[in-house]
């Protein structure tokens, strides 16, 4: 059962090349953990409905921060983002929370690493962000592979806690071709690939590739964690 809050849209900001990010209020006594997500519902000044209106997304923002922030990879066939994109700063909306367990394992001694393409770095920037903010001691391994570094949405954030946190590896991967992690990556930057527990997100076809690479190195198809985005 979700709860509906009214927040006000605090600012808009293009974060890569076609990617945008939403930061709204949180509302107060707002609890999460990081790796969840919450639906984004727009006015009717926006001329949608109930059938186009709400979309799902993770919460880019980590629970120690003061205001929620989403983002999504632009689309001009996508109504709901096109009318996203002109909602003035300032209007207000609803979110419709909460849902998710795409969160991070409790055993600090079990590593974890994610194989990461394009947006589904989302809900990994809040976990990565949470566990730095904490001091875990989670050994985190992030292979974050986009097409080129302009559609790397939160390189920089992640690579300043990679430079602040010594338990977190950071491994930014650019191919011209769609954007997955291969297997000769992992195996480079994964040395004993049974251990970790494995976590992968974006949407459907991102996420099948990357479990077929996992299962082709040896992963055990129990360790592997997915949360696949809709609509992209």
């Amino acid at each position: 059962m979700s709860t509906s809050y009214d927040v006000k849209l605090l600012q808009k900001r293009e974060v890569a090349e076609g990617t945008m990010e939403f930061t709204i209020e949180k509302p107060k006594g707002f609890e999460y953990r990081a790796g969840q997500y919450g639906d984004l519902v727009l006015p009717p000044s926006t001329g949608l409905d109930d059938s186009n209106n709400k979309h799902g997304f993770s919460f880019v923002s980590a629970p120690y921060e003061d205001t929620l922030r989403m983002a999504t990879r632009m689309r001009k066939t996508s109504r709901y983002k096109q009318a996203a994109a002109e909602v003035s700063e300032g209007t207000m909306v609803k979110l419709l929370a909460l849902w998710g367990d795409f969160i991070l394992h409790k055993n600090e001694q079990t590593p974890a690493v994610f194989l990461i393409g394009g947006i589904g770095i989302t809900p990994v920037r809040s976990i990565i962000a949470q566990a730095t903010h904490d001091k875990s001691h989670h050994h985190i391994t992030l292979i974050y592979s986009n097409r080129t570094p302009a559609q790397a949405a939160y390189a920089d954030e992640l690579q300043h806690f990679a430079e602040v946190n010594k338990n977190f590896h950071f491994v930014p991967v650019y191919s011209d071709t769609e954007g997955f992690v291969n297997a000769d990556t992992v195996r480079r930057h994964v040395l004993d690939v049974a251990a970790p527990r494995y976590y992968l997100a974006g949407p459907e076809q991102m996420v099948k590739a990357m479990r077929k690479v996992l299962l082709e190195v040896g992963a055990d198809e129990d360790n592997i964690k997915t949360e696949e985005f809709e609509g992209y």
